[in-house]
């Protein structure tokens, strides 16, 4: 009599087919290209707005843009980062457990000898991996529309001081970082909805929807005690990485922010995950 053995498929194999997963969907193809357009469109417009200025305000913005193209990417990851980053991050946290269970295959997932925190463990690296590379890819499709069309001479801060080319890119590195661990951590909260639903679009109606209350409630005077915790009030302080020299407070408590809502998201998934019947 023989007794079938269950044996764990390698970690690393698991991380590349969850990668190939999510690149194959409709869905991040759609999100990666809108991402890409964003920049786009933005330097284009930003172009011709200064091109068609007349008057005397057209030479003083033309002087503040010209050989100023590297401020195009930062410029359009903080234009993305309160609606269109986050919906894309939702939207493969509701594919990777809410889509899974809807099309049956999580059920399997979860019998199979992989375990449910390794699970988790791989669904969240695989939307970690995802947020760079879309982050990454918007900034540099970004970086050839601002130098295309406004040339690079550096980097002009809100401090009124220039950046050389090399400490530029640098700040451009350090906001894909910090931006793409926000996206994350709105993932990371999108993920434990998608362990509690078999619908991936109640998961993207529920996130968006929390993002848009949280900025409504930021908008309140009234409402200032509850800044600190509204993850979404945080990402002012990013605006830091265009000052010259850079503060590091406002960066610290968005990322450490950030990261509470990442730890609280995944642990709540896990938990979710951990108690749900196979």
């Amino acid at each position: 009599m023989t007794t079938a053995v269950a044996t764990r498929a390698p970690l690393a194999r698991q991380l590349r087919s969850e990668l190939r997963w999510i690149l194959r969907r409709p869905r991040t193809v759609i999100g990666l290209g809108l991402l890409c357009v964003v920049p786009i469109l933005a330097g284009v417009g930003l172009w011709f707005a200064v091109d068609n200025t007349q008057g005397p305000a057209g030479p003083g913005l033309a002087a503040i843009i010209a050989g100023n193209g590297l401020v195009l990417p930062i410029f359009t990851m903080f234009l993305s980062l309160p609606l269109l980053l986050p919906l894309v991050g939702a939207i493969w946290a509701a594919d990777g457990l809410a889509g899974e269970a809807n099309s049956g295959t999580l059920r399997g997932l979860m019998v199979a000898p992989v375990g449910r925190i390794r699970l988790l463990g791989v669904k969240a690296f695989g939307i970690a991996v995802m947020s760079l590379f879309a982050v990454t890819l918007m900034a540099l499709v970004g970086a050839i529309t601002g130098v295309a069309l406004f040339g690079m001479d550096g980097m002009l801060t809100v401090s009124g001081t220039t950046l050389p080319v090399g400490a530029a890119l640098g700040r451009i590195a350090l906001t894909i970082v910090l931006v793409t661990f926000q996206v994350w951590a709105v993932a990371a909260v999108a993920l434990a909805i998608s362990a509690c639903t078999e619908h991936p679009l109640v998961v993207m109606a529920a996130t968006m929807a929390g993002i848009i209350v949280f900025a409504v409630l930021g908008a309140f005077s009234s409402l200032d005690w509850l800044q600190p915790y509204l993850i979404t009030s945080a990402w002012d302080g990013l605006a830091d990485v265009m000052r010259d020299p850079m503060p590091v407070d406002g960066l610290w408590n968005s990322t450490a922010l950030a990261a509470c809502y990442l730890v609280i998201g995944l642990s709540l998934a896990a938990i979710r995950l951990v108690t749900k019947d196979g």
